[in-house]
């Protein structure tokens, strides 16, 4: 399997992702869980499975391969979004520690899977280090961004510079926010979606000066999400090729401020499974090899 996840914005080829289906299995697995993982609210099963189907055939459309993770009782129906547990790089998966403790079994389910693939296992991230997918953005093959936030610590940042000598050159650590405390989810890549080289879709409200600057000076367009469409995962968007992407349905001010920019943009329904869940279409994926 090829594998080369070290980009935000190359064309996917192949993908990770967890069925609604295999991830929630049930409504009443969902109700037992909701509260516990601190949905905004009760998330309906038989909306969530339509979504998915929805979701899931715009990947199969313009993606060639798309792997899905199997059910797993170890892991909670956060399982949903396999961005965070793990990291793929071109030379193999790194696993990684979860900020969120009810999350925690996921790394080693997915590591499992990783290892029935065939893919080689780079090390992990160990307590007392902290790290989750969503707090990381590659600008580039060499050049990586971390989130540090209350899923992803210094200490997690450390163990990843290690494990990824060699194979990152640059690692910019970005302080994210209190905001609204540390049960929500506010990953670096909530408030940031790349769409090109030069082309971010951005929410500044939550975004500190100097990394805001720092996309500036490097040439990148911003489009400012506004606040009405922040809430329904606006900033949360999936560039499968160069400008050309997919986001939640239902925020007409950001999709057409990216189309003006000649980005083609396909949508999908996803009350239950993205804003409920509170997971974008960048959190539902991980993508495994970026041509």
């Amino acid at each position: 399997m090829k594998l080369n996840g070290q980009s935000e914005i190359t064309r996917i080829e192949s993908v990770l992702v967890k069925h609604v289906r295999n991830a929630w299995r049930s409504q009443e697995h969902v109700d037992s869980w909701w509260r516990k993982l601190y949905y905004p609210a009760r998330p309906d099963y038989k909306k969530a499975e339509a979504e998915y189907e929805h979701f899931i055939g715009l990947l199969r459309e313009h993606i060639p391969q798309v792997y899905e993770l199997p059910a797993n009782e170890k892991v909670t129906p956060d399982s949903l979004y396999p961005r965070d547990p793990v990291v793929i790089t071109g030379e193999g998966a790194i696993l990684l520690n979860m900020g969120k403790e009810q999350r925690r079994s996921e790394a080693e389910a997915i590591g499992d899977w990783c290892k029935e693939q065939g893919i080689p296992i780079l090390g992990s991230i160990k307590p007392p280090g902290t790290m989750e997918g969503g707090d990381l953005l590659w600008f580039d093959e060499k050049t990586l961004a971390v989130g540090i936030s209350y899923r992803t610590n210094s200490e997690g940042v450390r163990q990843f510079r290690e494990l990824t000598r060699g194979i990152v050159e640059e690692i910019i650590e970005v302080p994210m926010p209190h905001a609204n405390g540390p049960e929500e989810c506010l990953h670096l890549m909530c408030i940031i979606s790349p769409i090109d080289v030069d082309l971010a879709v951005v929410y500044s409200p939550l975004m500190v000066v100097p990394f805001r600057n720092y996309l500036l000076e490097k040439g990148i367009k911003l489009i400012e999400v506004p606040p009405e469409e922040y809430a329904r995962q606006a900033c949360n968007i999936l560039a499968f090729a160069p400008r050309k992407c997919i986001m939640v349905e239902g925020n007409p001010r950001t999709q057409e401020a990216l189309e003006k920019e000649g980005v083609e943009v396909y949508t999908y329904p996803g009350e239950e499974i993205c804003i409920k869940g509170g997971g974008g279409p960048t959190c539902l994926t991980r993508p495994l090899f970026r041509g």
